[in-house]
């Protein structure tokens, strides 16, 4: 299996409760179940408050890279990922475990 991990960090001036941010939380949170190589998702906003910590994370699991492969090139996931684009900036790591 392959474990995605994605950390964000809003834009300098943006919040979480700004509608853009709202719209792509939502984006994300609507693959669970759309996107058939999914295996385990989910997500959520960071409760620590140290400066290195990033703002929102998705932990997710696929069967293998090629399903990895698939959900990154899905359009669902796509058109998430624009939205994103516009307020924040990510790290990512994929392993296997």
């Amino acid at each position: 299996m392959i474990r995605h991990l994605v950390l964000f960090k809003l834009n300098e001036g943006v919040e979480r409760d700004d509608p853009r941010v709202v719209k792509g939380v939502e984006a994300f949170r609507s693959l669970d179940g759309a996107i058939p190589e999914i295996r385990f998702w989910e997500l959520g906003w960071n409760v620590s408050d140290r400066p290195i910590a990033h703002d929102f994370a998705i932990n997710s699991a696929f069967d293998d890279a090629d399903a990895l492969r698939r959900y990154v090139e899905h359009p669902d996931h796509q058109a998430g990922v624009a939205l994103w684009r516009e307020f924040a900036t990510w790290v990512i790591a994929d392993y296997e475990f």
